[in-house]
């Protein structure tokens, strides 16, 4: 049976890293030697990129696109934005392209919102 290689990192409490080394290493990329630098750099604009979807998620009143009410917004505010516009063809279509993505999802939410209330009839009846 073969062990699979593990970091040779461990911390002050003496736990190991369970990541797999580089390819022709004995540390991970989080705890390579030289890749400090690089690790660092992905760190600070990790959290410039959280910073930024924060910022504007607030400025938009946005959360997620995980929810039907979450796309309605960002189509929403897409729809605005390119209101906004200059009067042209491709404004228009975008326009169009936007109205089309706006109606299937309100039609999602409209299946959603009846299965729902489906679900509640079906408990009531049990």
């Amino acid at each position: 049976m073969v062990t699979p290689r593990q970091c040779a990192f461990q911390s002050k409490s003496g736990k190991q890293c369970q990541a797999a080394p580089l390819k022709d290493g004995e540390f991970c990329l989080m705890h390579s030697p030289e890749r400090i630098k690089e690790v660092q750099e992905s760190r600070r604009l990790g959290g410039l990129r959280r910073k930024r979807e924060s910022t504007i998620s607030n400025a938009y009143q946005f959360k997620s696109i995980n929810s039907v009410n979450g796309i309605r917004r960002i189509v929403e505010v897409a729809i605005l934005d390119t209101l906004a516009m200059e009067n042209s063809i491709p404004r228009n279509r975008t326009l169009a392209a936007l109205t089309q993505v706006a109606l299937h999802t309100l039609e999602v939410g409209d299946i959603e919102d009846r299965i729902k209330a489906l679900e509640e009839l079906a408990k009531i009846k049990k």
